[in-house]
């Protein structure tokens, strides 16, 4: 039980927090609360991942290769597509979003669920982009504690990223060679 300034304390926290959600939401309905429990969620991951790397020993390297940067961008990028966009993983995201139509091959476009406090785990699972951060520090955490397992997924997901940009590059060029704009 706390003291009665506790109490008082945490009342005008939450009075403060109130009056920053109304002045930034401009009368739009931004989940702040929601968007601060994913920050601390993602610095308790991050706290996670240095700790195994700490208790593993893990030495850091003294400077990112090129080519390990560019491997790890492009295996982000698939990835968090896999992940955020693709139709087979669709039941991942369903309990947070709401299908609405196709959005490209293999994908689709969805929205957050605004019910129960799932809007801001919705907009995360559905954003490629919100998706990049957890899954490249998920990465680079593999790549220093587990390098070759991490490096032989991330190449499989490069792999993969070439052979959607083929496909891509051919459907266009059959749809040019029949006429088919």
């Amino acid at each position: 039980m706390g003291t009665a300034a506790d109490v008082t304390f945490g009342r005008r926290l939450r009075g403060l927090a109130r009056r920053t959600q109304r002045r930034y939401s401009a009368g739009h309905d931004r989940p702040l609360g929601g968007y601060t429990a994913a920050m601390a969620g993602f610095g308790l991951y991050t706290t996670a991942w240095v700790t195994a790397v700490r208790l593993r020993g893990s030495p850091l390297p003294d400077r990112l290769q090129p080519s390990d940067v560019v491997l790890t961008a492009v295996a982000t990028f698939r990835l968090s597509r896999l992940l955020s966009k693709a139709s087979v993983t669709s039941p991942l995201r369903a309990p947070f979003t709401r299908y609405v139509s196709p959005q490209g091959p293999a994908e689709l476009h969805e929205e957050a669920r605004s019910e129960n406090g799932k809007e801001t785990l919705g907009e995360l699972l559905t954003c490629p982009f919100c998706m990049s951060v957890w899954v490249v520090s998920t990465l680079t955490t593999g790549q220093l504690l587990y390098p070759r397992a991490t490096r032989t997924a991330m190449g499989a997901l490069t792999a993969l990223a070439g052979a959607d940009a083929l496909q891509l590059g051919y459907g266009v060029l059959v749809d040019k060679a029949t006429g088919d704009d």
